[in-house]
């Protein structure tokens, strides 16, 4: 991540972030702020990890769990649109 979007006050998410703490690309501080994901035009919830530069989004399958006891995870491909929720509906949106 860049010093930009380290900073309290970014304006707009990173290029890809994870909601899984064990990840690298894990960040709380910016997850606290609520992060909206717009996939193929639609809103989506259900998001565990996204890259806006590569096109994709990681979700989970059903109620499937590998050995670890983690959920599964399917990637989708597609457009993504990311933003920060505790800016308001007039927010940036970060996009390819």
């Amino acid at each position: 991540m860049t010093e930009e979007t380290k900073a309290a006050g970014a304006v707009t998410p990173p290029d890809h972030l994870s909601i899984n703490p064990m990840s690298p690309h894990f960040d709380g501080d910016l997850l606290s702020r609520g992060v909206g994901i717009r996939f193929k035009g639609e809103i989506r919830t259900t998001v565990e990890e996204y890259c806006i530069s590569e096109g994709w989004i990681k979700v989970q399958a059903g109620k499937a769990r590998d050995r670890k006891g983690n959920p599964l995870l399917i990637k989708l491909s597609g457009p993504v649109e990311a933003w920060f929720e505790d800016l308001g509906d007039d927010a940036p949106v970060a996009k390819a």
